[in-house]
């Protein structure tokens, strides 16, 4: 599949019904269209006020990207002890951030050119790169309406180390060296187990009142009736990590459940969600299973490749 193709599948809902106020009716159409090459070019082939949701989760500096965000051979740092060869971007570095919201202001600012007015952006982030995440959202013209937690309670890579291998190293008598991991026992890099990932929610600005845009767009009110525990929606979201198919090879898969309550949360049934960091295709799933079109768009092939054949597998 080269750069210039289109994976698009119409998935069919003919012959779904739905029932409401005790008549049939037809569900919409739906379709699904992922587009291989580098969003901040494939975003400029959309129309203004075209999208009615975005929903992502933007690379920073994981699953082998280089300093430009595109698959390839990362960089690494050796004599990090335990952590040795892992990216750069999994190391903590400051610049990581700013760098980050550079990279992604410009891409916002075409997210929210085909944005309609009150559509929502919602992003997936590392917890400590949120405000870079919100700031570069702002800074293109979003308004920060909230911030969620995706909870789970599996374990997850506890990657704080702790000092020994630099003491061993040290240039100093071994008695020393024996004071000084006796002083520094249990003390490690800080770094906590995570369990959460942090989402940004934020709205491109109504036109006129609230009720006004909807009328208007269809966008900009939540559906307060959708929730994950039986009650009204909150910010902190427990759904657990998903179980991978043995050929999927993205590193941070999202739980298709997660993203169905989304979708459902911020959309209306038939209205198009775009996934611009699409990975293995996780947001096309929750689009089909909430009868929403989805666009999406992704860098790596591999991973078109693996999207494809999940969609071909829910759509059975």
């Amino acid at each position: 599949m080269n750069e210039e193709e289109t994976f698009h599948i119409p998935v069919s809902f003919n012959d779904a019904l739905r029932i409401a106020s005790g008549e049939q009716q037809l569900l919409p159409k739906t379709f699904i269209d992922i587009r291989e090459g580098d969003c901040r070019e494939k975003l400029k082939e959309l129309d203004d006020c075209s999208i009615h949701m975005v929903l992502t989760d933007p690379p920073y500096y994981l699953d082998g990207l280089d300093t430009d965000w595109k698959k390839g051979q990362a960089d690494s740092v050796k004599g990090t002890g335990s952590v040795g060869g892992l990216p750069v971007g999994m190391k903590f570095d400051p610049k990581q951030g700013k760098a980050l919201q550079g990279f992604l202001e410009p891409i916002n600012k075409e997210l929210l050119r085909v944005l309609v007015p009150g559509g929502f952006y919602v992003s997936f982030s590392q917890p400590r790169l949120f405000h870079r995440l919100a700031i570069a959202a702002e800074n293109a013209g979003f308004e920060i309406r909230d911030m969620f937690a995706w909870h789970y309670t599996k374990r997850a890579q506890f990657k704080a180390f702790s000092m020994t291998h630099f003491i061993e190293r040290m240039d100093i008598p071994k008695k020393e060296k024996n004071a000084i991991l006796r002083e520094l026992q249990g003390r490690k890099t800080p770094q906590l187990r995570p369990q959460f990932e942090a989402l940004m929610l934020a709205e491109k600005p109504r036109e006129g009142t609230f009720v006004d845009n909807w009328l208007q767009y269809k966008a900009g009110l939540i559906d307060a009736t959708k929730s994950l525990n039986g009650h009204s929606p909150t910010t902190v979201m427990d759904v657990e990590k998903p179980i991978k198919k043995v050929y999927n090879t993205h590193l941070t898969v999202k739980p298709v459940r997660l993203l169905i309550h989304l979708i459902e949360l911020f959309t209306a049934v038939g209205q198009i969600v775009l996934d611009p960091f699409i990975g293995s295709g996780a947001t096309a799933l929750a689009a089909i299973q909430t009868h929403r079109s989805c666009i999406g768009i992704e860098i790596n092939p591999e991973y078109i490749e693996i999207a494809e054949r999940r969609i071909k597998e829910v759509n059975k």
